[in-house]
């Protein structure tokens, strides 16, 4: 698709710096690092998963939007064969999509191999909007492969799947912001989408919290099958964001690369 990812790069680079500055006005929690320290680590995960997958790229034929034009093409997947209206299409890939996504981070929680490569976006100890993209290039490259499989089993337009992926991203920079929403706009909100409230339970260091709120973007997922949880016991304000590392090293770049590899070391920390 001619231009995608110019266009998904506009809005990204739109959304992160709109949720940037709102946190900066309205905060919901004191950081308890250095914002330099974290955002060059995290900036630098994500510098490392973009080359990530361009390598990936020359593996696979194709990434999520080629393969999606290339289901289109020769006529494989669900839509390709039912042959739906657009906007049908759009909505139902939007929503099949994002539940493909609720389930795999419920996976990366419940697997052990899989908790180790996703506990590094956990173990920032300040959430912002720079949290919504420190992910392991592990994961980013697993998450592609199940994207691209589940792509070629819906056969969505490469339209739908330029659409999800900037709600995704988003969605993700949104309720990762440090930003505080009045209770009533979030309880309302809530109702659909997943909210900064809503998703900062699911960044506690406590176990029972963070096995909780999974979604991204829609909030229906945990409701529906019982992962839900409307607040902190601590309370936002005194809530512990992060996991059993309350210390400097989540905000080192080398430290984070290598958090997977080295569990039984940073355990006995």
């Amino acid at each position: 698709m001619e231009g995608e990812v110019f266009i998904r790069i506009i809005f990204f680079v739109a959304i992160f710096a709109l949720f940037a500055s709102l946190e900066v006005l309205a905060p919901h929690r004191n950081r308890t690092q250095p914002r330099r320290a974290r955002w060059f680590t995290n900036f630098s995960i994500t510098v490392l998963n973009t080359i990530s997958l361009r390598i990936f790229a020359l593996i696979l034929p194709f990434l999520a939007i080629g393969a999606a034009l290339d289901a289109t093409q020769k006529g494989w997947g669900l839509f390709n064969v039912l042959s739906w209206p657009l906007w049908v299409e759009l909505l139902l890939s939007i929503v099949f999509l994002d539940f493909a996504v609720w389930l795999q981070h419920v996976v990366m929680h419940k697997v052990p191999v899989f908790w180790r490569i996703h506990r590094v976006h956990h173990a920032d100890r300040d959430m912002d909007v720079t949290t919504a993209i420190r992910f392991h290039p592990l994961e980013i490259l697993l998450s592609m492969f199940l994207k691209i499989g589940l792509v070629y089993l819906l056969g969505p337009s490469a339209l739908a799947v330029v659409i999800f992926e900037i709600l995704l991203n988003g969605f993700a920079i949104f309720n990762h912001a440090n930003l505080k929403l009045s209770f009533g706009f979030d309880r309302v909100l809530r109702l659909v989408l997943v909210t900064p409230d809503m998703h900062r339970v699911h960044h506690s260091n406590c176990r029972r919290e963070h096995d909780s709120n999974y979604g991204f973007f829609l909030s229906i997922w945990d409701r529906i099958f019982g992962t839900y949880l409307s607040q902190p016991e601590a309370g936002h304000k005194d809530m512990t964001i992060g996991l059993e590392w309350q210390n400097d090293q989540p905000s080192k770049l080398g430290w984070s690369l290598t958090l997977p590899f080295i569990q039984d070391k940073v355990e006995r920390n």
